[in-house]
């Protein structure tokens, strides 16, 4: 503390320091505001002035005159002096040092005249006061003070009994017993008692202990004993009565005694009146705290040991248990409880209504101890009942109930009746958290609490629950802000009374379904967000507050195990009804142990729904929320333990959600928002839920597995969809959609939900998949992806128009602001503009009243402009402008707005319904049993629904012929083409229908179905050749991106263009008809805009059968390869699509036999790896097998023989006046070279060269020559084509941008390749054989292949570019080029072969290859002529046939003589002295050339009969190894196990073609080798096999293999 006199103060005492101290002093006795502080600083001031004194710094008498001074400012100044004194007494008499003892002393006597004599005896040690001289002697003095002590506090007043006389006290009781109704009053009563306790000499004391024993036996007056004892009370010491009290209470305090309930309510009566204090009182009564405590404790240990004996499995006998249950009883009867004398006064202050004292007690005690015990958990209920009783007259009673008024306590000390709600708070409130679970002993009084409570919630208004900001908003009429805070802190208030009173209550409560149902009547009026908060506390933290609720929920558990142990179908009933007895009192309980079975076991969700039925609707909420809390459970893992599919718990529940929700009237508000909550945390497994909740409610299912026919009806009205298109016949689903539909509109769900999905489907990819398998992405994927479309769908069919567009954005705020992918963007936006449209059609319509059909396809067409106009505004800021230049916003937004329901009136389907419908009229008309009412109302439910059948069948047909009319006039804005045709199909393809084909099964067939829309309307711009070559050309990379589901949507997509395909391959006439006038089929795609050709220009009818067959061949070569990548995805992906094509490929027999060995394949490889590839390989194959005998040899389904050359080439000139190429050519290989190059870049590493293998095959295979004897083949453009491919994707991109619209015709030069002659074909054949003695180049040779490869390809697209365009100056530069380009790749192709043009030595079937360095000029002027003419343009069939014999057998034969491909550092090890060995070998060999293949004739006939068993083993052996035989590898998708004896008869005959098939196979190999970078890891196996297998190899192969062993 700070002192308050400076030492300056006491240096400058007489000049200025007496004066400042006085001011100090007065301040402070004049600031009144502090009275205490004032006393204190007073205080200290003084005795720091007196401090002064003693020590010596100030004189005494200069402090008492200054304490003259300051006396008179306060009244108890003196007193406050001797205060100080005696501290320094006290102080000064510890001290040593006598100067400051004599100093003190002085002062004390300077300032005698201050302090009166007695104020110092009082205070002042005898010692000091003697010293003073105010005492003579201190002995004396403190003799005296102890006698004066002991006669006033320790000597008794005697009262003897002899003395004191029986009538006085007679006369007492008589006088307090006589009738009290007259005027007698407490008064004249005293007066009498005073006269006899004096004329009597009675004892006060005990006169008092009688009047307490006669108000005892009249407790009826209280008015008249409590005054009385009061004003007796006046003339005892206070704490008399206390102690009289208590001596009553010992007397009952034996083990046996019991205290008279008389004797508490006179002692809560008189604590009432504060005649004593509880205080005093409470240390009288039993037992002691501590006891209490303790007994406490031990319930809660007895309660957690019975639910322990409860969950523990016994398995003891029945007589133990019984020897058990009868010591327990034995125990309870010795063990009985004292009487609890505390509890007997709280219930005595509780009756008469003294709640403070009553509620000071309970304090006293653990919670809810002293409620535990009934009777006074029956009075506080009463007490509660008479508090609230004015209040529940007023507002809680129901229409029609009388109930009985309960009177008022005629205690006006009562606890105050509640009149408002503010009164509940006050006291009623904290009544009931005293009685907590204890209210369930009067559930009148529990009734009438929730009524209150319901009553509340009314008058308030709406509840609005603002979830962001935790804030409560109450809407009352004109209620200030001050009223809005009240009512918010009585809601907190009621929501806590529910909390630990009411539903723990309910607990307690014997199966009481009424007071559940009257609970949910006030909790329906809470949001959701409150109701499951107080479920969750009720479930995991209420049980555990009190030991009866341990017990209870122990006993729920165990009978819950005994009803669900017992629970089949058969006893739905009985169960049911036990189920709902015991969910009545504790729901959560049992739905938690339910949950937990039914996650465990699928097989009891049918079941439990049905047994669910006698529930209430407080039960039913209490479900909902259960679920929500066991999906939410972070302990389980929402996968299996091989992290690829979902738990099957998860599955479970989600089933049981979905079966559950629909069966009952449940709120789904919490259930859906709990999913939207998963999916902003970016989880999408809950999706399931969703999925099921959505399939159950609404009767949306969303299924891969639709039927072709199901499919059909999905495209018609609802009604179609609901008779046609589900599994199940779904029924009564309007009111369960409506139910859902609410729940969303009404909590805003709808849109966020899907904007949600939207976005995860690729955060499932992007973020939430990162650690997880591929199969469980793909899964989870698909799953997103399948409840979006379904939830969509439900939202478009139940939404109205208004609702619909009020929620859904414009589809640029879609894609911009809320990031939806386009596909979902438009999935959700459609159906507004389908509502849109019909609705201002309506009003058109009504608008004008003209009938005629053209006036109403007037008026559609305007509709449609109204509404899309701002559609393909919007839509601009979708893409880059750069894809306006080919395809027009309008296009875009038309293809994405309108759907299959637009397109096409699934006749077959509304014809196969009503059939349906009339089949079963006539079985109710058969039907003998029925009785006649059923069979009238079933008539007329069928007739009903064949009539809307049929009008909806009637409104589709209008539809569809007002949008083919709309398509019409809006069909030339379609595609602008600006830059090429080529670029507008890819962007057709890429923007619209490759996002699109894949998003639902009824999109795929919507997209193929649009594609033939496209080319029936005669789109300018649109080549329908073009579209479906990029379409079957390359799948490989399309099927290798798609998850499951999407496969078989793509698979769908496939399977319906080719549908349109083979219609159009089948028969002349409908060629002719439906393409051979379409600009769709033009061949020469001329300057942009200009479609007008003559008839040469178009692709005649055999011709696109080539085409159609070169398709096939691509799909085969495409499934080929993914079945032989060992991929996962690959294989699944083109086995489920090739299931799904399975009805129009394959249609060519040796192609269906190439899939079927390498099917077979698979389903050996698979068995034991992968069951689930196995099991739909196996699928495919048997469906496979049974196609077989539909299968056609290759010449049905094209015609091979050459036609004559002028009917239907013509030379090829250097500008557009010429005729085009060969019309089958034109659209034929560009696709194919460009999936090759970009199979050899991007599948390098994974196909392990089989990619290039097959590419080469497929290369190989077309260019089989026609036999018109054409001796020097186009082998250029072949070499430009094997180039090509070793170039890559980006040279083939830079191709591309050079000459975009070439492309068709380039894909002519690459047909030309079947125009190879013989000559060429063995060139060609003995070149591989002699490459495979070379080794590879070095780095600075690969860089010149490139820069040659670089050239040719500008070689041939500039080639290609006279054909095409319309001259411009910068073409007919290019019209002078081609010779001399030519001559410069003529140049670079010897180049490249006198340096060993390939990379890798591939075996041959040739003992002497001559290489193509080598060949003669005369060869190549022939060729660099040939190059401007073409021979027919069909293929050989023979020669064909005969390649794919060879390849099979030469195979087969030489199969030891494969040499496996060498890595790149081997490559760069190699010397050019190597290299010119290898040419003089060369050299040689070309003389022995025609000896060879004499002799290699024979060894393939003989072959084909010994080896096929042996080769067949070594391609088991070494199958599934990249670096397997080039048996397996190369040979071709369409080569036959076995040969034909009749092509091996042309095989004999002709030589020249077995010399072709074996260059194509050199040729293939080469491709494969040069394409590859990476070497395959299994190549030294492969080597030593090969080794190993050399016996009939000829020599200089054997030195080839030693020579390729020393480069390693």
């Amino acid at each position: 503390m700070a002192a308050l006199l400076p030492a300056e103060w006491i240096k400058n005492w007489e000049k200025g320091g007496k004066s400042e101290f006085v001011q100090l002093c007065r301040a402070i006795s004049e600031n009144k505001s502090h009275d205490s502080m004032g006393f204190r600083d007073i205080q200290q001031a003084l005795y720091e002035l007196a401090y002064h004194v003693v020590r010596g710094n100030l004189k005494h008498d200069q402090a008492s005159n200054v304490l003259g001074d300051v006396i008179e400012f306060r009244e108890d100044m003196p007193s406050i002096l001797a205060d100080v004194f005696c501290i320094l007494d006290i102080e000064t008499s510890c001290l040593e040092e006598k100067s400051k003892r004599d100093h003190f002393t002085q002062l004390v006597l300077a300032c005698l005249y201050l302090v009166s004599d007695t104020v110092l005896k009082e205070r002042l040690d005898p010692e000091t006061l003697e010293s003073l001289g105010l005492i003579k002697q201190s002995q004396q003095f403190n003799q005296k003070s102890v006698k004066i002590k002991t006669k006033l506090f320790y000597k008794q007043q005697k009262f003897n009994l002899l003395r004191e006389e029986n009538e006085g006290y007679a006369k007492l009781i008589a006088e307090l017993g006589q009738d009290l109704s007259g005027n007698i009053t407490s008064e004249l009563i005293l007066e009498n008692i005073k006269s006899l306790i004096g004329c009597f000499n009675l004892d006060p004391n005990r006169v008092l202990d009688v009047i307490l024993e006669v108000y005892e036996c009249r407790p009826e007056y209280d008015d008249f004993f409590v005054p009385l004892i009061e004003s007796y009370m006046y003339m005892c010491e206070p704490q008399t009565l206390c102690h009289i009290l208590g001596f009553k209470f010992k007397f009952y305090q034996d083990p046996s005694g019991e205290t008279p309930s008389s004797l508490y309510r006179v002692a809560a009566v008189l604590l009432q009146h504060n005649l004593i204090d509880l205080e005093d009182l409470y240390v009288h009564l039993l037992p002691g705290d501590n006891a209490i405590v303790e007994e406490h404790k031990r319930e809660i240990v007895e309660a957690k040991q019975i639910v322990r004996k409860l969950t523990m499995v016994v398995l003891s006998s029945e007589k133990t248990e019984e020897k058990e249950k009868e010591k327990e009883k034995e125990e309870e009867k010795t063990e009985k409880p004292p009487d609890n004398q505390k509890l007997g006064l709280l219930e005595a202050l509780l009756k008469i209504g003294d709640w403070q004292h009553a509620q000071s007690i309970m304090d006293q005690m653990p919670p809810f101890y002293a409620t535990s015990h009934k009777p006074i958990a029956v009075a506080l209920c009463q007490l509660v009942h008479v508090t609230v009783e004015p209040l529940y007259r007023r507002v809680g009673v129901p229409k029609g109930a009388k109930g009985s008024p309960i009177s008022s306590l005629p205690n006006k000390r009562a606890p105050k009746q509640a009149d408002s709600f503010e009164d509940l708070r006050k006291e009623v409130f904290n009544m009931l958290c005293y009685l907590g679970p204890h209210l369930s002993h009067d559930p009148i009084l529990f009734a009438k609490v929730v009524r209150l409570g319901k009553a509340f919630m009314k008058e308030v208004g709406t509840v609005k629950k603002f979830v962001s900001d935790r804030v409560v908003k109450f809407q009352s009429d004109g209620s200030k802000q001050e009223d809005k805070e009240k009512m918010e802190i009585l809601f907190s208030c009621l929501l806590s009374i529910t909390d630990q009173v009411l539903l723990p209550s309910l607990s307690l409560m014997d199966c009481n379904a009424c007071m559940s149902e009257e609970l949910w009547g006030m909790f329906k009026t809470f949001p959701y967000q409150y109701r499951y908060r107080l479920y969750g506390q009720w479930k995991n933290e209420t049980y555990n507050s009190h030991p009866l609720l341990v017990k209870v929920k122990a006993q729920t558990i165990d009978r819950a195990k005994y009803i669900m142990k017992r629970l089949t179908k058969e006893n739905v009933k009985p169960s049911g009804r036990q189920i709902g007895k015991l969910s009545h009192s504790n729901p959560t309980i049992l739905f938690d142990y339910i949950l937990s079975q039914i996650q465990k076991y699928d097989n009891l969700i049918t079941p439990v729904v049905d047994s669910l039925k006698y529930l209430t609707s407080l039960n039913y909420d209490v479900l909902a929320y259960c679920i929500i809390e066991a999906l939410a459970n972070p302990e389980k893992e929402r996968m299996k333990h091989d992290d690829t599919t979902i738990s099957s718990w998860l599955q479970s529940l989600a089933s049981f959600c979905g079966a559950v929700f629909r069966k009952y009237p449940i709120e789904l508000a919490g259930l859906l928002q709990y999913v939207a909550n998963q999916l902003k945390a970016g989880k999408s497994f809950d999706l399931l839920i969703l999925k099921e909740v959505v399939q159950k409610m609404a009767g949306i299912e969303i299924t891969e597995e639709m039927t072709m026919e199901q499919l059909e009806a999905m495209t018609g009205g609802e009604q179609l969809k609901a008779e046609g298109g589900y599994f199940g016949q779904i029924r009564n689903t309007k009111k369960s959609s409506q139910r859902l539909k609410d729940a969303l509109l009404d909590h805003d769900l709808a849109l966020p939900l899907c904007l949600l999905m939207a976005q995860q489907r690729n955060g499932v990819i992007f973020q939430e998949g990162g650690e997880k398998h591929l199969k469980l992405v793909g899964k989870l994927y698909d799953q997103c992806h399948d409840t979006l479309v379904q939830f969509g769908g439900f939202l478009a069919s139940n939404l109205s128009t208004e609702d619909y567009i009020k929620r859904v954005p414009s589809i640029d705020v879609l894609c911009n602001e809320f990031h939806t992918p386009h596909d979902a963007a438009f999935f959700l936006s459609r159906p507004m503009y389908a509502h849109h449209i019909s609705s201002k059609y309506d009003e058109l319509k009504k608008a004008e009243k003209g009938n005629k059909q053209q006036h109403k396809v007037h008026k559609y067409i305007t509709s449609c402009e109204l509404v899309m106009a701002p559609v393909h505004d919007a839509v601009i800021s979708l893409h880059l402008p750069k894809v306006w230049d080919d395809i027009s916003p309008q296009f875009y937004a038309t293809f994405w707005s309108l759907t299959m329901y637009d397109l096409a009136v699934p006749h077959s389907s509304y014809d196969r319904e009503v059939n349906k419908l009339k089949v079963q009229m006539k079985a109710i008309d058969d039907n003998q049993e029925m009785p006649p009412n059923k069979k009238k109302k079933e008539k007329e439910r069928c007739t009903a629904l064949q009539d809307k059948l049929l009008e909806e069948e009637k409104k589709q047909l209008e539809h569809v012929q007002r949008v083919l009319q709309r398509l019409k006039l809006e069909k030339d804005n379609w595609l602008l083409a600006k830059s090429t045709k080529n670029e507008t199909i890819t962007k057709f393809l890429q923007l619209c229908i490759f996002p699109r084909c894949i998003f639902s099964a009824i999109d795929a067939v919507y997209c193929a179905h649009f594609v033939e829309l496209v080319h029936q309307q005669k789109t300018p711009n649109f080549s329908t050749l073009l579209c479906y070559d990029r379409v079957f050309s390359d799948i490989i990379y399309t099927v290798a991106s798609c998850t499951e589901n999407e496969a078989s949507r793509y698979g769908r997509f496939l399977c319906c263009m080719l549908e349109t395909v083979t219609r159009w391959h089948s028969d002349r006439v409908i060629y002719e008809k439906e393409c051979g006038n379409y600009p769709g089929f033009l061949t020469i795609l001329r300057a942009t805009g200009f479609d007008g050709g003559n008839k040469a220009d178009q692709l005649d009818y055999e011709n696109f059968r080539h085409v159609v067959h070169k398709w096939h061949y691509k799909l085969t070569k495409a499934s080929v390869h993914c079945l032989e990548t060992g991929e996962y995805t690959h294989i699944r992906n083109i086995l489920i699509v090739l299931t799904k094509i399975l009805p129009w490929y394959p249609k060519v027999l040796n192609l269906g036999q190439a899939l079927e060995r390498r099917v077979h394949k698979i389903c050996q490889e698979e068995k034991e790896k992968r069951p689930d590839l196995y099991a739909l390989a196996m699928g495919y194959s048997g469906q496979l097998k049974s196609r077989k005998p539909f299968m056609i040899p290759e010449n049905e389904f094209h015609h091979k023989d050459p036609p004559a050359r002028n009917a239907v080439a013509a030379t090829v000139q250097n500008g557009p006046g010429g005729a085009g190429m060969p019309t089958s050519l034109t659209i034929n290989t560009v696709r194919l070279e460009e999936g090759t190059a970009e199979e050899t870049e991007k599948l390098k590493e994974k196909s392990q060269g089989v990619v290039k293998v097959i590419n080469k095959a497929v290369n190989a295979t077309p260019k089989v020559t026609t036999s018109n004897g054409n001796s020097a083949s186009n082998s250029k453009i072949v070499k430009e084509k094997e180039d090509k491919e070793k170039s890559g994707k980006e040279k083939d991109k830079e191709k591309k941008d050079k000459t975009p619209a070439a492309t068709p015709e380039m894909k002519a030069l690459g047909k030309d390749g079947k125009d190879k002659p013989k000559e060429e074909r063995a060139n060609k054949d003995d070149k591989a054989r002699e490459i495979k003695e070379k080794t590879p180049k070095s780095d600075k040779e690969k860089e010149k292949v490139k820069k040659e490869e670089k050239a040719s390809k500008e070689e041939k697209s500039k080639t290609v570019v006279t054909i095409i365009e319309s001259k411009s100056a910068s073409e007919k530069e290019r019209e002078k080029e081609p010779s001399r380009e030519r001559d410069v790749a003529k140049e670079m192709k010897s180049k490249e072969n006198a340096k060993g043009g390939e990379k890798v030595p591939v075996a041959g079937s040739l003992k002497s290859p001559v290489p193509r360095s080598e060949t003669s000029e005369s060869e190549r002027e022939q060729k660099r002529r040939k190059v401007d003419t073409h021979s027919s343009p069909s293929h050989s069939s023979t020669v064909k046939d005969n390649l794919n014999e060879l390849k099979d057998s030469s195979a087969k034969h030489y199969i030891n003589h494969t040499a496996p491909t060498l890595s790149k550092s081997k490559e760069r090890e190699v010397d050019k002295k190597d290299l010119d060995k290898s040419r003089e070998r060369s050299r040689e060999r070309e003389k022995k050339d025609d000896k060879d293949r004499k002799d290699r004739k024979r060894d393939h006939s003989n072959s084909d009969r010994e080896v096929p068993q042996d080769s067949t083993k070594r391609r088991k052996e070494e199958n599934g190894t990249t670096g397997s035989s080039k048996h397996s590898k190369s040979e071709s998708p369409s080569d036959s196990p076995r040969l034909n004896e009749k092509e091996k008869e042309k095989n004999k005959s002709k030589s020249s073609g077995k010399e072709k098939g074996d260059s194509i196979k050199a040729e293939k190999m080469e491709k494969s080798s040069s394409g590859s970078k990476k070497e395959s890891r299994h190549d030294k196996e492969k080597t030593e096999k090969k080794e190993k297998r050399d016996s009939t190899g000829g020599k200089e192969e054997k030195k080839h293999h030693k020579s390729s062993d020393k480069h390693r």
